[in-house]
């Protein structure tokens, strides 16, 4: 009777797919996921053929681009849907009866605290523990949408010119948003459900058929006043997109129940399995955990992609690029020889998100107020703020021992491959301690598994950052100078020479 109920409740939405459900084993809120996905990745398809800009206006694009946006979040979560308009229509009431100069922070609170209020219902009210798809995650998303749209406002109908970055000049938003406007960028079907984030203008200029428009400038700049090239066809993008996610599925449903997690902290395990073979396994269950991540993501950067959102110009011979508003980049992140590396792969657009709305704008510890940012947008379980806790001190002993031993490695290719396999290992290692809280969401466990470790990354980490000298963040600041960046790719390029935190 404890499993009917539990299943019962696992999913508000529709219940047509039931069948489906019993026949694949799956729970039927994450087979309303997958086949909403499918739906709109044809949807997407059609989107870019018959509704293209240049025989649709945009008025009609974003009508149905919202209509059906919504359309798939009722039939994933039922009512559950309207918070996604509740959320929504707060903040943007704020925005207009606020005004410019304090609205982003209002925002910022109001969004964040509607989205802790809704995940802390979902776990401590209904089902703690369900680790499946629920309506939360489209509120994170629409969540950094909101305060990003506050956040480019400000910056463009508040601020001086002279007083904002080169990133915040090309994303400031020169004009309030219309209701519709809003909504569809926060809802439309392209991104209600997985994402990913992206900016306002880079939305609006695509819906309007421009999608180089608010960047023309820096473009030309760069590419020598070249004429752009006929709009590109993302086709073969998006198969190669679709295949790799659904190639990460199939990993992901044959191999996560061969390595759980949950057996890191089994009793008979720790006691009775030597330590080298405790830190394979470690990696074993955290790697077969990422899989499920890059299926997501991947095909609602897809989705996307078909869509004829997300391109952003054209490599070196002359193919276009499609990376826009991709969220990771799997071969780096699994050959990663460096914390900050693996960040800067992982979850790209939440990262994005981070450092323009914290990171770049928090003048004490940004740092650690990023993480703790994180951390709250995340969700409730205790789990998240002892990953995002233990980051804070694995990134400042990452980037003290970078500063600090790296040179030594680079006088000869040697030395340097030396480096690499090792920070490889070590890369690996201090992630997956750093995230297994993330898993198992509870303290306890959590816990448990960090004691049968003796905190030794915990406290190794903490003597790096205080034994090695690193420079302030103030003298590091000529350092992280905007270089020569891809015409298209903006401001997001120089995340990677940031210590940007996710």
């Amino acid at each position: 009777m404890a499993a009917e109920g539990s299943a019962s409740t696992a999913c508000t939405g529709s219940s047509l797919l039931q069948p489906v459900s019993h026949i694949t084993n799956l729970p039927l809120d994450q087979v309303n996921f997958v086949v909403c996905q499918l739906c709109a990745l044809v949807s997407a398809f059609w989107f870019r053929l018959f509704l293209h800009p240049s025989r649709t206006s945009p008025f009609i694009r974003h009508v149905v681009a919202t209509l059906l946006g919504l359309y798939f979040a009722l039939f994933c979560f039922g009512w559950y849907a309207l918070h996604f308009l509740v959320q929504s229509g707060l903040t943007y009431g704020i925005m207009i009866l606020t005004g410019v100069e304090h609205m982003h922070k209002y925002c910022l609170l109001v969004a964040l605290s509607y989205l802790s209020l809704c995940q802390i219902t979902r776990v401590y009210v209904f089902d703690y523990g369900m680790y499946s798809a629920d309506f939360t995650g489209p509120m994170m998303v629409i969540t950094q949408k909101i305060t990003s749209v506050a956040f480019e406002i400000h910056d463009g109908m508040a601020r001086k010119e002279e007083h904002l970055t080169p990133g915040q000049k090309i994303l400031a938003i020169r004009r309030m948003p219309s209701l519709l406007e809003y909504f569809s960028y926060n809802c439309n079907f392209m991104g209600i459900l997985a994402g990913p984030t992206s900016s306002y203008n880079d939305y609006i200029a695509f819906i309007e058929g421009d999608p180089c428009r608010h960047r023309d400038q820096e473009a030309d700049r760069k590419s020598g006043g070249k004429l752009r090239q006929s709009e590109p066809s993302p086709n073969t993008e998006v198969v190669r997109k679709v295949a790799t996610s659904f190639f990460c599925l199939l990993v992901f449903l044959s191999v996560c129940k061969v390595f759980p997690v949950e057996r890191n902290i089994d009793d008979d395990f720790i006691a009775n399995t030597p330590l080298y073979a405790q830190v394979v396994y470690l990696y074993l269950s955290m790697l077969t955990t990422r899989p499920k991540y890059y299926f997501v993501w991947t095909l609602a950067d897809a989705i996307n992609n078909a869509a004829g959102f997300g391109f952003n110009g054209y490599h070196d011979d002359g193919s276009p690029r499609w990376d826009l508003i991709s969220n990771l980049r799997i071969l780096n992140i699994e050959t990663a020889t460096s914390f900050k590396v693996f960040l800067d792969n992982w979850n790209i657009q939440t990262a994005h998100w981070l450092k323009r709305v914290c990171y770049e704008r928090c003048p004490y510890h940004p740092t650690a107020a990023t993480f703790i940012l994180s951390a709250m947008w995340h969700g409730a379980y205790p789990g998240y703020y002892l990953t995002f806790l233990t980051g804070i001190v694995v990134t400042l002993a990452a980037r003290a021992v970078r500063h600090n031993v790296r040179p030594y490695f680079l006088q000869s290719p040697s030395h340097k491959m030396v480096y690499d396999v090792i920070t490889w290992g070590a890369t690996q290692i201090a992630i997956c301690y750093t995230v297994i809280p993330f898993v198992l969401l509870s303290v306890g466990p959590s816990i448990k598994f960090y004691r049968s470790w003796y905190f030794s990354l915990h406290i190794g980490c903490i003597l790096l950052a205080v034994a090695l000298p690193v420079k302030s963040r103030h003298n590091r600041k000529h350092l992280i100078q905007d270089p020569a960046q891809h015409p298209l790719q903006g401001t997001d390029s120089n995340s990677s020479r940031k210590d940007k935190t996710t």
